[in-house]
Formats: C-alpha cells, structure tokens, sequence
C-alpha cells in the first residue's frame, strides 16, 4: 500500500505544480504583466524612432538637431512607460552615485575576477595538464564595430551640439517664457546651493523636469485658460500704459513746439528791433553830415582859451634858456697871485 501510495503523491504534487504554475503564468496578473511588458517595449522603440531632426529650424535659421524631438518626446509623456522607465532610471543613477561606492566594488569585482582566472588556469594545468580559463576562452576576441563608434561618436556630437544650440536660445531670448522660467530656476539653485548638496540639486531638477511637463499635460486645459486670461490682462494694460504714454508725449512735444515757437517770435521780435535802431541811426548820421557839408555847423563849438597863470605859480619863463656858449669866460691873471711877503705865514 505505501508503494502504491508514493507514486500516486509525488504525481499529485507534480500536477499540483504544473496547475500552479499554468495558473499563474496564464492568469490575470500574468497576463496583465505580459501586456505593460509588450506596451513598455512598444513605447521604448517609438521613443527611440522620434530621435529626428524636426521639421522647424532654429531663428536663425539653422537646423535642430535629433535630441530636440527626442527629450520633447520624452518629456512631453507621449509614451508615459517609457518616461516613467527613463525617470526610475536616472534617479536609481544618482541615488547609486551618492550611496554606492560604485569605483570601490568595481575594482573589487576586477580583482576577484583575475585571481579567479588565473587559479582556475593554474590549478587546471597541475591537475588536468590543461587550463580552465583556456577551456572557456572564445575562438574570437570580441570587438566594437566601426558602425557602433560612429553612431556613437555621432550620438554624443549631437547631443552636445543640442545642449549648445539650447543654451544660446535660452540666453538670446528666443522664447520668453523659456528664458524667464530658466532665469527663474537658476536663481533659486543660486540660493540651494547654500543649503542642498549638488545630488540633491540634481535629484530636485531631474523630478521637476519630469513632474512639471506631466502637471501641463494632466491639466493643459486649465492652464491654458488662465495663461490666456493672464496674456489678456498683461496685454490690456500694456496698451493702456503705451496709450497714456503716447498722449504725454504728444502732450510733451505740443508744449515744446508751443515754447519754441513763442521763443522763435521773441527772438526775431529782437532781431527786428535792434535793425530798425541802426537805420534809423544811419540816416540820422548821413542827414547831419549832408546838413554839415551845406550850411556848415549850426552851433559852432567853443574851444577854450589858454588859461592864464593861477595864483600860488610862478609865473611861466618868456626868455630862452642861455646855452654856455653865451655865458662870459671869467679873466684870467697875467700874474701870479702871491702872498704878502710881510704877514708869516704860521702865526
């Protein structure tokens, strides 16, 4: 009877498996995991396909590049999967970066790996006079094809050409709102950076960079509505302030045009004047003179007299000064003049 009962329970246990596994591989949760597994790879190839140069160039007439509509796609959440796939991904990518110590475990794995081989091959020689690592070698070396580094040559020129060509549309205000929203955001990275750590600032951008596109997605209706109205608004009251702004200023230039031309009258008014004063006082001069050449002067003027002497002076020489010429020579002695012989001369 327990010989005839063992087989009857190991194949009882068999069928019991074989039904499990049926039912869970054929269930709904399987199935529902096949279908997100199929649609994931579905989005994942369609965001690989929209890596284009897009159709619209650049103000200046340049082309975009291929990057342009791929991270548009990507962010836009045309393929929600594979968003979600690339936003776990990088945010595992930065999580590991900061927690991991990623430099450390892969030289941990390199050495592991090298004495790994080299004991196989070692220890195979001494025992099987042949060598373990030499069993598993490939017939070929594997290589990286000329195809793969030009794409991947081209791939990082592209995205290094997009990342140019974004900044300088950015910086030269192609977009108002895009250059006004990154203004925005770097001057509160500016103050983060006081207080975050450079992963968390990266983490912190990564999920705004998805987030906020899928906010105007979810809810674009909405937005729309009331960038709209705000445009309105905005608008209505830059055209009432240029309104305002002309009437001044044409108000402004009325009352300059106003001044100058009272200015102009005053100033020719003068000019008037001043010549009408000088004829008048050249056809005065030149009717005295003629009146002068005919009849002579109407009043002749009196020059005055020599004055006489004032009293206190001396009265002024009317004899000419004598030269030495006529004053006489004094005579002279024939003689000599000598002392009287009688008077001595020491008393």
């Amino acid at each position: 009877m327990a010989e005839t009962q063992n087989p009857s329970v190991l194949e009882t246990t068999k069928a019991n498996a074989a039904a499990a596994y049926n039912s869970v591989t054929s269930g709904p949760v399987a199935q529902n995991v096949k279908n997100h597994t199929a649609q994931a790879s579905s989005e994942l190839n369609n965001l690989a396909a929209a890596r284009k140069t897009p159709n619209e160039p650049a103000a200046t007439g340049q082309p975009l590049t291929h990057y342009h509509s791929f991270f548009h796609e990507l962010l836009s959440w045309k393929n929600p999967r594979a968003s979600a796939i690339a936003l776990v991904s990088i945010l595992s990518a930065i999580f590991a970066a900061r927690y991991l110590d990623i430099t450390r475990w892969s030289l941990k794995l390199a050495w592991i790996s090298l004495f790994s081989t080299v004991t196989a091959e070692i220890v195979g020689k001494f025992v099987l006079n042949n060598g373990l690592a030499t069993q598993i070698r490939p017939r070929r070396y594997y290589t990286v094809s000329r195809e793969t580094i030009d794409g991947l040559v081209g791939d990082v020129h592209e995205l290094v050409n997009f990342v140019v060509i974004e900044a300088q549309r950015i910086l030269f205000v192609e977009n108002v709102f895009a250059s006004l929203s990154a203004a925005i955001v770097s001057f509160i990275g500016y103050h983060l950076t006081k207080l975050v750590p450079y992963w968390g600032l990266a983490l912190l951008g990564t999920v705004l960079a998805f987030a906020l596109p899928l906010i105007y997605v979810t809810n674009k209706e909405l937005i729309d509505h009331h960038l709209k109205n705000a445009s309105d608004v905005v608008e209505a009251q830059t055209s009432q302030v240029r309104n305002v702004a002309q009437k001044q200023a044409e108000q402004v230039s009325a009352i300059g045009k106003q001044y100058a031309g009272d200015y102009t009258g005053k100033v020719q008014e003068m000019l008037r004047g001043k010549g009408a004063a000088t004829a008048e006082t050249s056809e005065d001069t030149s009717q005295t003179s003629a009146t002068y050449a005919e009849k002579g002067p109407a009043n002749p003027i009196a020059f005055p007299k020599t004055p006489t002497a004032e009293p206190g002076l001396p009265d002024a020489p009317t004899e000419e000064p004598k030269t030495a010429a006529d004053v006489p020579a004094p005579s002279v002695p024939s003689e000599p003049v000598l002392p009287n012989k009688d008077e001595p001369l020491i008393s």
